[in-house]
């Protein structure tokens, strides 16, 4: 396992996690590619990061949880995507395998993003097609392959999983997702793709727990979830996944990428809510309890 790619904090198999939990940041790294070759600059290509979401979740290793996450940008690929979502704009060739247009291509965020947030081009070039296929081997397809593991692990053991896709949102829409640019957007959003992905009562119980703490909390409008929560769910098997996008505003400072006073309220309300789940499985005894 590279450690440039992907790091799993807390219990890995063949080690049986304390609940049948497992957690993903895919898209708080910032470590870049050597083979990047990209004209925006390292603070532009942060913009589309979920800055400090790993960083939040982690004292959840401690209590048994285990944490998967990318240690790359989303902007040199991200493995919230399929692996045939192709932005045939971006491509100096034709893509040889068949292409599913998920409608993140017209953006320019597909499987490897072409424009920032701001619709800043990333690169003043176009990708060949082996440059592609190489970053979906080395990055794209180790962190599948990571999050598979520890969701079959943990099924294993409990003949059920939980997994929850970790994300934090800008404080304002924007035109691209809402169709509205600068209205401020809740605290949270849950996303399970319109009930598909994850049981309603769970998703429920995370929803109201957040709401009992006073936050704001929205279901799938308009962050539904997109590749991780589709391929690695199954509820009729015991296999759920449920997004959560999380404002910045409650943890940082989003033009300067830096925590603020917030993160730790914020960190320490989130290990509650693992505790609360923990006690919701019947397994909080086994578990460490978080400071309050």
């Amino acid at each position: 396992m590279d450690p440039n790619v992907l790091v799993i904090h807390g219990p890995r198999p063949p080690e049986a996690p304390a609940l049948p939990i497992v957690l993903d940041s895919p898209h708080s790294g910032f470590r870049m590619p050597a083979d990047f070759g990209a004209v925006a600059s390292v603070q532009e290509l942060r913009d589309g990061e979920d800055a400090f979401i790993d960083e939040l979740y982690l004292p959840a290793a401690k209590m048994g949880i285990p944490l998967l996450t990318a240690q790359f940008p989303r902007t040199y690929i991200d493995v919230n995507r399929h692996t045939a979502d192709i932005d045939p704009a971006l491509m100096a060739e034709p893509w040889p395998n068949k292409t599913l247009d998920s409608g993140k291509a017209k953006i320019g965020k597909a499987l490897v993003w072409r424009t920032l947030v701001n619709g800043k081009p990333i690169y003043d070039r176009k990708l060949a097609v082996a440059e592609v296929m190489g970053r979906i081997e080395r990055y794209h397809q180790p962190y599948h392959d990571a999050l598979w593991e520890l969701m079959a692990n943990a099924h294993t053991r409990f003949g059920v999983v939980y997994h929850i896709n970790c994300h934090s949102m800008g404080p304002t829409t924007t035109l691209d997702m809402e169709g509205v640019e600068g209205e401020a957007r809740p605290d949270f959003i849950l996303g399970d793709r319109d009930g598909t992905t994850c049981e309603p009562a769970f998703t429920n119980y995370i929803g109201k727990f957040l709401q009992g703490l006073g936050y704001t909390v929205v279901l799938n409008k308009p962050f539904k979830g997109v590749e991780l929560v589709r391929a690695f769910s199954d509820p009729s098997s015991g296999r759920h996944s449920l997004q959560i996008e999380i404002n910045k505003r409650l943890y940082m400072d989003p033009a300067t990428i830096q925590k603020h006073d917030g993160f730790a309220k914020l960190q320490g309300q989130l290990m509650q809510l693992m505790h609360v789940l923990g006690e919701r499985f019947g397994y909080a005894q086994t578990m460490i309890r978080p400071r309050r």
